[in-house]
């Protein structure tokens, strides 16, 4: 395997790189209103590519705004498929022209585990996954706390009657892509913020099977509002876009996820809860400009810009008196007065 890898590098080193990686994905640099001179960082994206408010254009706005304000430069790859990801890492690492090599999303797991246990003197970061090799420093973020403001929104919504469409009950609904510990931390900060708020409040929890099946979502959506659950949270990717067209269907209110969704549909969508992982990419970097990256697990929550719930570019208008809460809440989390659970 390392002979392969070094043939591989050495392929590339030349047809590749060079050439803008272009058998395995389009690339680019930038040291954009960065000052040049400091560290050389790499970011390699998902298969998704850059566009649309991805989490890889997020990545990159982390990776910019570090280029304006640490002084950086960067080079960045956009992989064609999946597999082409180990190839990019292997040659990015094999360069040794990167202080730091920054790797986006879970799909990227086992291929970095293979390259960085080979290029141990190069330092990487994972973003928005873990793995536990000492020079890879992962950070995720606490999708808990800012369910638990969503769960809260949600409840508070209902007690203040914001809305006509908000039935005068204690139900609220949350539905996840699949049954895993990843989703039942937007699953149990939800439903502990909604309790948080009302402690009578019931909500429905149940699961697409998926993250790519908006018919399931939708169904799943539907039956939620006959039960009374007139407020529904999604974390389930694209499954989500069943729960928004139940919403515009129905007449009843959703949440979006990870990226602000709330333009999709702003009639119907109150908030969505953010996954900061710009934020996340300027800690990787500012820790090499810095001194003081360790290959740890970083967890970034409410306190550190990691997390977030937006009501920017939905149409339904939130109370001031309810933003209040919300606030008073956050800062209850940020100060530790709240503990959030990450766990069902």
């Amino acid at each position: 395997m390392k002979k392969r890898r070094k043939h591989l590098a050495a392929f590339f080193l030349t047809a590749a790189l060079a050439a803008g990686l272009a058998g395995c994905g389009s690339s680019g640099s930038g040291n954009e209103s960065g000052k040049g001179g400091g560290p050389h960082i790499g970011i390699i994206f998902t298969q998704a590519g850059l566009g649309g408010n991805s989490f890889n254009d997020l990545a990159l706005d982390g990776v910019r705004r570090a280029a304006g304000e640490l002084g950086i430069t960067y080079d960045q790859v956009e992989p064609k498929s999946v597999a082409d990801e180990e190839i990019i890492q292997d040659e990015m690492a094999s360069s040794g022209e990167y202080d730091l090599i920054i790797c986006v999303g879970d799909e990227q797991v086992d291929a970095l585990n293979n390259v960085a246990s080979v290029y141990t003197e190069q330092r990487f970061a994972l973003l928005d996954a873990v793995s536990e090799l000492e020079n890879v420093a992962s950070y995720s973020c606490k999708a808990q706390e800012g369910s638990f403001m969503a769960g809260a929104l949600a409840v508070l919504a209902k007690q203040e009657q914001m809305d006509k469409r908000l039935q005068d009950n204690h139900t609220v609904g949350f539905i996840g892509g699949v049954d895993n510990p990843l989703i039942n931390q937007f699953a149990a900060g939800y439903q502990a913020g909604a309790l948080y708020a009302d402690p009578e409040v019931t909500v429905l929890m149940d699961y697409a099977g998926g993250f790519n099946d908006p018919t399931t979502a939708k169904t799943i959506a539907n039956t939620f509002y006959e039960k009374g659950a007139d407020v529904i949270f999604h974390a389930s990717g694209a499954s989500g876009m069943g729960v928004f067209q139940a919403a515009e269907e129905k007449n009843f209110i959703s949440m979006g996820v990870n990226l602000n969704q709330n333009s999709i549909a702003p009639d119907y969508i109150m908030a969505s809860m953010l996954k900061k992982l710009d934020t996340c990419a300027y800690h990787a970097i500012a820790s090499i400009v810095e001194d003081t990256y360790t290959g740890e697990n970083q967890l970034l929550g409410l306190r550190d810009g990691g997390v977030d719930l937006t009501l920017e570019g939905s149409r339904i208008q939130v109370l001031d008196s309810v933003k209040e809460k919300l606030d008073e809440i956050r800062q209850a989390i940020v100060n530790g007065e709240i503990e959030v659970p990450d766990e069902l």
